[in-house]
Order: structure tokens, then C-alpha cells, then sequence
């Protein structure tokens, strides 16, 4: 069988609502082959993330066959087994994760005849915004939207060397709907313009490798402030973080692990002993940006 990875992916960084993310050294696997006989589909998988859809329901399957859909071609019959390790519902991307597996491994069953915009789009049948599928696919920093014709633009930054990353991911899940739904209908213009010039030294940041810019360009009024007290021991956290060398502390995703950003690699785990008394029991991960999105490798 061959191998894909498939790597995990933070979104918004703060200010860049539904606009920016980043891919990390933390991977889910998708091992396929081609066969003829199969109907559509043998599905299996591995891996610590949680039960999945093993039907042609799957999310990596629907991906992979609206693949060949959008080439008008019939679905090659396929067996894939999966290596799941990105959690779900904890704002790191495992869904953008499953549909870039997918609509990468149809594009390698087919010979690649897909450019990456090409691959975007497909994916973009399933998703809302292109702030997770575009890094998970492209890997490195990702600013990304949609034009007034519905396809994905969009830019790629690579990540400054010096630029670590913790992320604390509770035991529970938060569904993206609910962390949505607490979003306000409207905002004021003062907090657009915040974020609009906390995004723009957000991206010279990550251009010029201004890592203490992050202190001030991390920063976000459009989202966080509905989102943050859905994640337990948030709030308490911040200033201890940034005590121990946070650059700055935000959502990853919707939520609710909690990404802290560093100039090098600094120590964060006296920070498990506060969320537990807050009753929450936390996995705290360092990890690293990395410039390199989904790929084939050696199995």
C-alpha cells in the first residue's frame, strides 16, 4: 500500500477569523491501493482519535470521490486503512485533515491531473472557509478566502524558524456549531479595525520573523472574547502563560485547545496543575510549524 500524511492544522491565530492558519508536525495517515474488484470502497482504521464512519459515508471517501466527479470520471474502487491521531472536535483540524486526505489520494489514484487551486475547490464542497484545508494541503502559514466567483485565493508564508508552538488540548470536545453559534450577528466598527491591523502585523510577523510583534498582533475582539468562556480555565491561564514565555495565548480554531506561542522553545507543563483545578485534564503538546502540507511518503 502506499502512504499519505496528512498533517494538523490551526486556524485564525487570533485576529485571521475564517482567513489564516498553520500546519504542525502532527499527522493523521491514510495507507491506500487501488482495486479493481471493490465496488467503491474497503475502509479500516487505526489510531487514538476516536471512532469513525467506515461506510461510503466517510468523510475521506466523499472527498476522494468527488475528486473523479469533478474530473468526470467513474470512482475507482479503493482500499483504505487509517492512522488517526489528531483528535476531533478540538480545534486542530481533523476534519480539513480527512478531506485533503482525500481529495489527495484520489488525485494520486488518478495520476495528479489536479493543480492545488483545482484540489481547494473540491474540498471546498464540504467546508465553509478554506483557514484549515488550505495549510493542511499547502502546509507553512496560509492566508485564504474565497473571490466573488465562490473559489479559494490565497497566499503562503513560510513559518520563521523560530516560531514554537504549545498546544493544550482538553479532554472534551467543542463542537465547531456551538462554538459559532455564540458568535454576535454584528460588530462594531472599532473592533473591525482592531482586528484588521492586529492581521496585518500578524502577517509581517510571520514575513519577517518579528516574533515580539506577536505580543500585540495575536490579539483578537471578533471571536475569542464569545468563545473564551466555553473553554474552562481559559481566562485564568493567559497571564500565567505569558509569565512562563507565552508570546501570546489564543483559541485554536473554535476551540478549545488553547495555542500558546513562543520565540524558542519554552516549558509550559507547571500549566496541566492549574486547569486541574479547574477540574479540566489537559494534554499539553509542544509542536512545530512546519512548511510541508499533505504528501506522499515511505510507508
Amino acid at each position: 500500500m502506499r502512504r499519505m500524511r496528512i498533517p494538523a492544522t490551526t486556524a485564525n491565530m487570533g485576529p485571521g477569523f475564517d482567513c489564516i492558519g498553520m500546519a504542525f508536525d502532527f499527522y493523521n495517515y491514510i495507507d491506500f491501493e487501488p482495486v479493481d474488484e471493490l465496488e467503491y470502497c474497503e475502509l479500516t482504521s487505526g489510531g487514538d482519535a476516536g471512532s469513525i464512519d467506515l461506510s461510503k459515508n466517510n468523510l475521506i471517501y466523499k472527498a476522494y470521490a468527488a475528486v473523479f466527479e469533478y474530473v468526470q470520471k467513474p470512482v475507482a474502487g479503493i482500499r483504505m486503512h487509517f492512522e488517526n491521531n489528531v483528535p476531533y472536535s478540538r480545534g486542530l483540524g481533523s476534519s480539513s485533515a480527512a478531506l485533503i486526505g482525500g481529495v489527495k489520494v484520489a488525485n494520486e489514484v488518478l495520476g495528479n491531473p489536479l493543480n492545488d487551486a483545482e484540489l481547494l475547490d473540491v474540498a471546498m464542497q464540504f467546508e465553509g472557509h478554506p483557514d484549515n484545508i488550505a495549510p493542511a494541503l499547502l502546509g507553512g502559514v496560509v492566508i485564504s478566502g474565497l473571490d466573488e466567483e465562490g473559489k479559494v485565493f490565497y497566499r503562503k508564508i513560510t513559518p520563521p524558524s523560530n516560531l514554537h508552538c504549545t498546544v493544550i488540548i482538553p479532554d472534551y470536545p467543542l463542537a465547531t456549531k456551538e462554538a459559532r453559534e455564540v458568535l454576535p450577528k454584528e460588530l462594531s466598527m472599532k473592533d473591525a479595525v482592531h482586528n484588521i491591523g492586529r492581521m496585518a502585523l500578524l502577517v509581517d510577523a510571520m514575513h519577517t520573523g518579528n516574533l515580539e510583534q506577536l505580543a500585540l498582533a495575536m490579539d483578537d475582539k471578533l471571536h475569542q472574547p464569545y468563545r473564551m468562556p466555553l473553554i474552562k480555565g481559559m481566562e485564568e491561564l493567559i497571564p500565567q502563560a505569558k509569565a512562563l514565555g507565552a508570546l501570546n495565548v489564543t483559541i485554536s480554531g473554535a476551540g478549545p485547545t488553547i495555542l500558546l506561542v513562543s520565540d524558542g522553545e519554552k516549558d509550559f507543563s507547571s500549566l496541566a496543575d492549574l486547569l486541574k483545578e479547574k477540574g479540566v485534564t489537559a494534554k499539553i503538546t509542544a509542536l512545530h510549524p512546519v512548511n510541508k502540507g499533505a504528501e506522499m511518503i515511505e510507508g
